[in-house]
């Protein structure tokens, strides 16, 4: 092993792992940073569409992601780096009963979190979203608060960051072996050395199993794979996020935006799940969504798609996240299965991550922990997951 010894070694350069690695040091911990891809954000990170959303129904998710939203918005103001965002909100829309009451009953759940939603009948959401299909319209949610940025952006931002404040940084390096002694981290091998150090943070994604695989420990993390695709620019049109959480042939949703400079970006969840780690585009992907995009809202038929790509979402059995230290492994964190909401969590997680690590945990985060505990029993979906 190397002479350096680390307060910290964070498994992942991205979504998660880059504000992780910037919080600790900003707490005063000497971090390294290891990544198996050549370069930051090259894993889920660079597939992620740029929602950011606290629209969820679980109150740590809620929680997590006002955090993140409170960092995103401010961002350039407090550093003066462009990551591209964008305050639209996000707006969930219901055309059959069954999503409306669905949307009205998770209200209360999230207002009782702190999130700024409400419900809006048809003329109000057409006019926070016009272009919406009319016909069978019964309204929808709208959290004007949400909103988007650059994935690639936000992660050289934190990755800047993180060097100013003495993160190291090792790229193309694969952990074979986290090192053990009496129940205790004391290190980190990968392909290429070894590293002293108490604590490890598991923040690699839907490579999270491998890495806790190889602590002797294991987690239930599976990926599966969601397409995505963008169009060219075009003049702004569109405000919020647009989500509709109809099931349909080969989709159990389906949501777009505008980004920033211009361009639509959307995606769908698969039904059933494509479980694995291909990530090879189909040529299925753009003619079942764009159906369905053309359908909610006709002017989308108007526009030329640019590409499309396909990315991990790090599944959990019961999609929400795992959050926590290991009662196995004595310094060994996980920050674990954001199934596929990694980036509008990361800063909200990081800094959770470095409460955790510095034994400095604020009011409200053993609810947080207690509800994503890697030791928790796994039942039940989250409705919005």
């Amino acid at each position: 092993m190397t002479s350096i010894v680390y307060d910290a070694i964070v498994i992942g350069a991205g979504s998660i792992g880059m504000p992780s690695a910037m919080y600790l040091a900003e707490r005063g911990l000497k971090v390294l940073c290891l990544d198996q891809f050549a370069s930051s954000g090259q894993g889920s990170n660079k597939c992620a569409l740029g929602g950011i959303r606290a629209t969820h129904s679980a109150p740590a998710k809620i929680k997590l992601c006002l955090d993140s939203l409170d960092v995103f918005s401010t961002w350039e103001e407090t550093y003066g780096y462009n990551i591209e965002w964008y305050k639209g909100g996000y707006a969930f829309v219901a055309y059959r009963p069954e999503e409306e009451k669905l949307l009205k009953d998770l209200l209360v759940i999230q207002k009782r979190a702190g999130l700024n939603i409400d419900w809006l009948n048809k003329d109000d959401l057409l006019k926070a979203s016009p272009g919406l299909r009319e016909e069978g319209l019964l309204g929808g949610t709208l959290s004007p608060e949400d909103g988007s940025a650059s994935p690639m952006r936000s992660n050289l931002a934190f990755k800047a960051r993180a060097a100013e404040l003495g993160v190291d940084f090792r790229f193309n390096e694969r952990v074979t072996n986290i090192m053990r002694r009496k129940g205790k981290v004391v290190g980190v091998r990968t392909d290429k050395g070894g590293f002293a150090t108490g604590c490890v943070v598991n923040a690699a994604g839907p490579w999270a199993r491998a890495v806790a695989q190889a602590g002797g420990l294991d987690a239930p993390v599976a990926p599966d794979c969601h397409e995505g695709g963008i169009t060219e620019p075009v003049a702004p049109f569109l405000d919020p996020m647009v989500v509709d959480i109809r099931p349909a042939p080969g989709s159990a949703n389906f949501y777009f935006y505008q980004h920033r400079p211009g361009q639509v970006i959307f995606c769908y969840t698969p039904n059933p799940a494509i479980v694995g780690s291909d990530r090879r585009e189909t040529s299925a992907y753009l003619p079942m969504i764009a159906r369905r995009m053309v359908d909610l809202m006709p002017k989308l038929g108007n526009l030329k798609i640019r590409r499309t790509w396909r990315g991990l979402y790090p599944m959990t059995p019961d999609g929400s996240p795992i959050i926590g230290r290991s009662r196995e492994l004595e310094g060994y964190v996980d920050a674990i299965g954001m199934c596929g909401q990694g980036y509008m969590l990361g800063p909200g997680v990081g800094a959770l991550v470095a409460r955790i690590v510095t034994n400095e945990l604020r009011p409200g985060d053993a609810a947080i922990l207690g509800e994503l505990s890697p030791s928790r029993v796994f039942g039940g979906v989250e409705a919005l997951k």
